[in-house]
């Protein structure tokens, strides 16, 4: 279950890595999907590492693809096993890809889109240590019955920072996922941040990536992107 990953990835601009950025695709794309994410991201964390790597399983309904776990039927059943079964793979990936940039595991961030989203929310929430952020998008949480064992937790004792961020009008995952994902973290007494794309479908637009720009920001302490534009 701790195979190694691969994917592509990109260097800090300032050539010595502080942070690392894990980008999980979705269902039926790969890494490549989502690197771009990274690159805009990159002027805005010039000592962030990035990479977005292949899922470990290839995808049945999309030749060429990749899948973190089957989707069938969508029942929460599958879904729960699902995130179970990848989350030891992700989470290895993470602690190698970390220490071989030399990078604190609490100054590592995980983000994912759809498919990937649920990955990042499962496996950020239950990181031995804390990561710096999560950020899911377009996706949902599985098994929130199951957040008592979501531990993760930094050295003042609070989970970690979370962004969600969804279109309003997606058609592969409605957005009353992102409502009911925010209300079972806050039972959870995780609290979250979360962002509507007004007009969006189930994609990503510019003000996503710029909130997610300056959420990251904001959990490696730096200054924000909004600041450095005065």
């Amino acid at each position: 279950m701790s195979r190694s990953l691969d994917g592509p990835r990109l260097k800090p601009v300032s050539g010595k890595a502080k942070q690392l950025v894990v980008i999980l695709h979705g269902y039926g794309a790969d890494g490549n999907d989502l690197i771009e994410i990274g690159r805009q991201w990159q002027k805005y964390l010039p000592d962030a590492a990035f990479v977005s790597p292949h899922a470990h399983e290839p995808c049945a309904m999309s030749p060429g693809g990749r899948q973190w776990f089957r989707l069938t039927d969508r029942n929460p059943h599958e879904r729960w096993s699902g995130v179970c079964g990848a989350h030891p793979v992700i989470d290895a990936f993470i602690d190698e890809e970390a220490a071989e940039l030399g990078v604190a595991p609490e100054n590592v961030a995980i983000a994912g889109f759809s498919q990937g989203a649920m990955m990042a929310l499962h496996v950020g929430l239950r990181r031995k240590i804390a990561p710096a952020a999560v950020i899911g998008l377009s996706g949902t949480l599985v098994g929130p019955e199951n957040l008592a064992e979501a531990t993760a937790r930094r050295k003042d004792g609070l989970p970690p920072p979370v962004l969600i961020m969804h279109g309003h009008m997606d058609e592969v995952i409605p957005v009353d996922a992102m409502f009911m994902t925010a209300d079972q973290l806050a039972a959870a007494n995780i609290p979250c941040q979360w962002h509507l794309a007004i007009g969006v479908g189930h994609g990503i637009d510019g003000e996503e990536i710029r909130h997610g720009a300056m959420f990251l920001a904001r959990a490696f302490g730096l200054p924000t992107p909004s600041t450095r534009m005065r």
